[in-house]
């Protein structure tokens, strides 16, 4: 394979062009596999080689990167590329399958439920489904306007790596304490904070991050972009220093960002090249120190606080 480098202090990122036939390099750290990613998958040795699999796919929209096919059509590709990579997982290793809603002539499907039955066909164990609310997002007329989108959270066995302090979030009342019993008078929460739940918003039950629009600090050209924000706390609960991320719809590897930023190892699928060559040029960032992206613990704007929330009356006045 043809390979274009970036060096990156001691690491380095490349994109390599999966072609018919060849097969990948297992000891590159930072990879972009630029080309079909069933192809890809099916190139691989059939063994554990994932710590961590967690991508948003494709939704079946008509999105410019994407064609839009029967919703029976679709789930029949999406179950061949799962098929590819449950073999392909470590036994601690955990799958996250961040979906929306399929939309057809106004009728909404939610994909989470379509996806279920693939992942406990294979024995899968669900730990979460998490709900991901962002606060912007396209007007509809006819229903109410969608705000979140689901993460579905698997883990391979019942012996599956979880690192929850990795990504505590500020207590409510870190101050509570104990009012009777042995430990009546001591701190009663965890000093490190509280589980972010699994509905997150910011460090209440919602996790709140942001979705990537123009103004965001992460914009690309990608019309869909998957937040580092969200990811990031995949990557550093699910995953031990050095592990290994994939990303079986890269897009322009947020996944790998999140994965760089953090010290884990990273490979990712990409079909189109000038998204990949983004990709590339991110995770150069990322292995360099100098990514910039929207961390997943970042408070909230507080829309309040803008003039634009106030209405034209309160101006006069």
């Amino acid at each position: 394979m043809q390979g274009k480098t970036g060096e990156c202090g001691s690491r380095k990122a490349v994109i390599k062009t999966v072609r018919k036939g060849a097969k990948p390099q297992p000891a590159l750290d930072y990879a972009i596999f630029q080309g079909d990613t069933e192809q890809f998958l099916a190139s691989l040795p059939s063994e554990p080689l994932f710590d961590l699999v967690v991508t948003s796919p494709p939704y079946n929209i008509g999105k410019s990167y994407e064609k839009k096919d029967a919703l029976e059509t679709y789930m029949a590709w999406q179950k061949r590329i799962i098929n590819l990579i449950v073999p392909r997982l470590k036994p601690e290793g955990s799958l996250c399958w961040q979906v929306g809603n399929f939309v057809d002539n106004g009728q909404i499907v939610p994909l989470d439920i379509e996806f279920a039955p693939i992942f406990k066909g294979h024995g899968l164990q669900m730990r979460n489904r998490i709900i991901w609310h962002f606060g912007h997002g396209l007007h509809t007329r006819r229903r109410f306007s969608g705000r979140y989108e689901v993460v579905l959270w698997y883990s391979k066995t019942d012996d599956y790596y979880f690192d929850l302090d990795a990504v505590r979030v500020p207590s409510k009342y870190p101050g509570k304490k104990h009012f009777k019993g042995p430990k009546k008078g001591l701190v009663s929460g965890n000093p490190l904070g509280k589980n972010p739940e699994d509905v997150w918003e910011d460090v209440e039950d919602v996790w709140n991050i942001p979705n990537v629009k123009s103004n965001h600090v992460e914009k690309t050209r990608h019309p869909c972009q998957f937040p580092v924000g969200l990811i990031e706390r995949l990557v550093l609960s699910m995953t031990r220093s050095g592990g290994l991320v994939f990303d079986p719809f890269a897009g322009v590897a947020s996944a790998g960002v999140a994965a760089a930023i953090h010290g884990r190892r990273f490979w990712g699928c990409e079909l189109m090249a000038e998204y990949a060559k983004e990709g590339l040029a991110r995770l150069e960032l990322a292995l360099d120190g100098r990514a910039r992206y929207r961390p997943h613990d970042k408070p909230l704007y507080d829309h309040t606080q803008s003039s634009l929330s106030r209405k034209p009356e309160d101006e006069s006045a």
